[in-house]
């Protein structure tokens, strides 16, 4: 499979973007989590209140990512 031209800049991003870095290890934090409590049988209202946080958390991190691959894209486009 071919990697798309935002697959590579979100690469880039992660070498030379700390913010970005950032955000995809929180983002990454945010998924494992997830996955513990969706494995989870009978989870408590504790747990469902934290998934339902997480995941609104996990977006509001998806969007900041966008924005900043969206940023560099345009960056770019007016470079050239």
């Amino acid at each position: 499979m071919e990697i798309t031209k935002t697959d590579s800049l979100k690469e880039q991003l992660m070498v030379s973007d700390p913010e970005f870095r950032e955000l995809a290890r929180e983002h990454g934090r945010y998924e494992e989590r997830l996955h513990e409590l969706s494995a989870l049988a009978y989870p408590s209202d504790e747990e469902q209140l934290e998934e339902v946080t997480l995941k609104k958390k996990k977006l509001a991190v998806k969007d900041q990512m966008h924005a900043i691959v969206l940023r560099h894209q345009r960056s770019e486009s007016t470079a050239h």
